[in-house]
């Protein structure tokens, strides 16, 4: 006897997409949660590489679980990318890439990113091909984002979108956004398009600074009500100092991560701190702590 097969309705295969789309977006977002990471400035060997045991080594004894891998400082640093990335897989250390924006780029430094430099959409392309043989590279970043949106048109990202997905649809974008930045308006015309923010805390509500980490929580309070509550938040903790409002005590450091890991789906410390640094043992004490 013969059966014959209707084929499923437009309606069920758009239903059906939906679905697969929702999954992906979970999983995407799903790999941000809980990271306690450090960002940039990598120990580096006096050849200039970046030193990627020495530097696995540091995350581990960090507690750390995540790493937020800068490329920039060194037309070599995409190389070393691909001798981070099984290393640290070996330890279950996840890993990000960040890229500088035009306003980070030559000629107004001396760097470009290497290879690809400002095409950003091959960017988004080869870091996703690479996402799908090295397993623990699951996102990627791109820096003092809002600043640049004369190149990161709606139109533009979602062209590093389609890019990235039609390599690997479960590679998380999640570029850095300020408090000042993330608005209603900005929200609702690029929200839909990332699957979380670093979210560097500088006190904008108070009137910027290093030094008061007591709106940590009110500032992530509003920014979810801003972004939804299934939104992920990723802290960035200044350990560094700031260009313009100056260095940070181990103290305030110390105050933010604590109050980020009440508030925020995540830490990252900017920038990965040397172990002669007081405010190495504050990170390790309380990564440690959050395991």
């Amino acid at each position: 006897m013969i059966t014959s097969l209707r084929p499923p309705s437009v309606a069920l295969l758009l239903l059906l997409a939906a679905c697969c789309g929702q999954g992906q977006e979970a999983a995407r977002r799903e790999v941000l949660r809980g990271s306690l990471g450090t960002y940039s400035s990598p120990w580096r060997l006096e050849n200039g590489r970046v030193d990627c045991a020495g530097l696995v080594d540091d995350l581990v004894r960090l507690h750390a679980n995540s790493y937020n891998f800068l490329i920039h400082q060194a037309a070599t640093d995409w190389d070393d990318l691909h001798v981070f990335l099984p290393l640290a897989r070996q330890h279950g250390l996840r890993v990000w890439v960040s890229l500088v924006p035009p306003s980070e780029s030559a000629p107004r430094t001396k760097l470009y990113c290497e290879p690809f430099r400002l095409d950003y959409v091959r960017w988004a392309s080869e870091l996703a091909k690479l996402s799908t043989t090295e397993s623990n590279l699951v996102a990627w970043s791109i820096d003092d984002f809002p600043y640049n949106l004369g190149l990161f048109t709606t139109n533009y990202v979602r062209e590093m979108l389609d890019a990235s997905r039609a390599a690997n649809s479960r590679f998380a974008f999640l570029p850095c956004c300020y408090y000042k930045q993330l608005t209603p308006p900005f929200v609702k015309n690029y929200g839909p398009l990332f699957d979380g923010v670093l979210f560097p805390y500088r006190d904008e509500s108070g009137g910027a600074n290093l030094k008061e980490a007591g709106h940590v929580g009110a500032e992530i309070k509003t920014l979810r009500e801003r972004l939804g509550n299934g939104y992920p938040i990723i802290l960035d903790v200044y350990s560094t100092a700031h260009s313009r409002l100056g260095a940070s005590t181990p103290e305030y450091v110390e105050q933010v991560i604590r109050a980020a890991l009440e508030s925020a789906d995540g830490v990252c410390i900017y920038t990965h701190p040397k172990k002669d640094n007081p405010k190495y043992e504050v990170v390790r004490k309380l990564f440690g702590q959050s395991k």
